[in-house]
């Protein structure tokens, strides 16, 4: 394939960007992560180009934050206007319109028939740490459960809620008491003498269970959970799973937390993936892709549950700043617009054709799965004993920057990439990174099975 659009001319980190990475070491904590050794100079649409001049299609899309494009033209207007106008006040000193215009938009495209009520923040984790705060408020009740597997952030509460210990929760208890985890489907790790269906029937049994051995019913204020498990590699639930849930929270007067702080705003092909199980979560919290990257987030809720909080006990100094209002308001404006959940869904069927072909072709990949354009691979030693092959999806990732495409690892296992590109990316666009990510793919594993 001609190549267009990744351009790679130096070794990685290039010149400028060595130096840069050593002041990076000198100041910044180790714990502070990064994905590929270099730096932005510019990005636009899908497309990254650091300082080196390299030129990369970008498949991470900042963790799920650009569905809309890097620096889309509708979201930059904006927020040069906004910040003409006035760039902070404090929701709860003077108050601003873009708050309640944004508000107002978002609780109509969220899922339930019910009048619902928003607020914002500041990021996904103080999206979580409100919803939990709300919940208890609204039932005088303290236990919290989420599920294994589930990532909710890296906060006190954050850290408590996710079920995966390595490297979110290790050394860094102890942890916020009253919070448990129940267990979270992962088909393609059930035991292989159960169906889909007695599997999903399996695990809503021990969550039944769970009421006897770990806490009872009536102390819990809510459930919270992922339509899809980000960090833990896309791990997507039966819908029966879900709406079981769903129902044994109503059944005890327990709140229904959805975390679409990475499934929300088109990623899985609707505005909030919630929608594709028929399920009209209590509360949801919101953030990433919502503002283009700006840092806001956002919990929506039923009126009753929202109005329970007494004035002051909610919010915080730079809570829904206007930049982040204007910003989520120019993002709507754009999915509508140019029909980013219709794209998702297409590029989710391209991606999906093509790891189709990548399946049938290497023993190595052991599932492919995806919702909408929330795409996965899992690697692994072979699919007999389904042994995740964590180094070798390092391998193919570094392989793949080397060549000109960001992507990102997940799992349980650290076995996993996932693919979160701009819903804006072009058709060439798309196939070149494809195609990319292939040849990542084929020299790895071909140079392994030569050796």
């Amino acid at each position: 394939m001609n190549k267009k659009f990744a351009k790679v001319q130096t070794e990685l980190p290039g010149p400028k960007a060595r130096k840069l990475l050593d002041r990076r070491h000198d100041i910044v904590p180790h714990g502070v992560s990064y994905g590929i050794p270099t730096f932005v100079e510019s990005a636009k649409g899908a497309l990254l180009e650091d300082i080196d001049g390299n030129h990369f299609i970008d498949f991470a899309g900042a963790i799920g934050c650009i569905n809309v494009g890097h620096s889309h033209d509708t979201v930059v207007n904006a927020l040069h206007d906004q910040v003409d106008r006035y760039i902070h006040t404090g929701f709860n000193v003077m108050m601003y319109d873009p708050y309640i215009e944004f508000a107002e938009k978002v609780a109509a495209l969220a899922p339930g028939k019910f009048k619902k009520k928003v607020m914002f923040l500041n990021s996904g984790a103080e999206a979580i740490e409100n919803a939990v705060k709300i919940a208890r408020k609204y039932t005088n009740r303290q236990a919290i459960v989420s599920f294994s597997g589930g990532f909710h952030g890296r906060t006190l509460m954050g850290m408590s809620l996710t079920g995966k210990v390595k490297p979110f929760k290790y050394e860094y208890g102890p942890f916020a008491p009253e919070v448990y985890h129940a267990p979270f489907p992962y088909n393609y790790r059930r035991p292989d003498s159960m169906t889909d269906d007695a599997y999903t029937e399996f695990l809503l049994k021990q969550v039944e269970d769970f009421f006897i051995s770990e806490v009872d019913p009536s102390q819990v204020a809510a459930f919270i959970m992922e339509p899809i498990q980000g960090e833990s590699g896309f791990i997507i639930p039966d819908k029966a799973f879900v709406q079981g849930v769903y129902e044994l929270c109503k059944a005890h007067g327990i709140l229904f937390i959805a975390d679409e702080i990475q499934t929300g705003f088109g990623r899985t092909g609707k505005y909030f993936a919630m929608e594709h199980y028929g399920v009209e979560p209590d509360l949801i919290t919101i953030s990433k892709s919502m503002a283009a990257g700006l840092p806001i987030s956002g919990v929506i809720g039923r009126e009753e549950v929202m109005d329970k909080a007494r004035p002051g006990e909610l919010g915080g100094t730079y809570c829904g700043s206007p930049l982040g209002c204007r910003a989520g308001l120019a993002v709507l404006e754009i999915m509508e617009k140019e029909r980013l959940n219709e794209r998702a869904d297409v590029i989710g069927q391209r991606i999906m054709d093509k790891f189709k072909n990548l399946y049938d072709r290497f023993d190595e990949i052991g599932d492919y799965r995806g919702l909408g354009a929330m795409c996965a691979l899992e690697f692994v030693e072979d699919r007999v004993s389904k042994t995740p092959a964590k180094e070798l999806s390092n391998q193919i990732l570094q392989e793949a920057h080397s060549r000109g495409v960001i992507a990102l690892k997940a799992g349980v296992y650290d076995n996993v990439i996932r693919l979160l590109m701009p819903l804006v990316i072009s058709d060439e666009q798309l196939e070149e990174g494809l195609y990319i990510l292939e040849e990542s793919i084929e020299a790895v594993l071909v140079g392994i099975a030569s050796n």
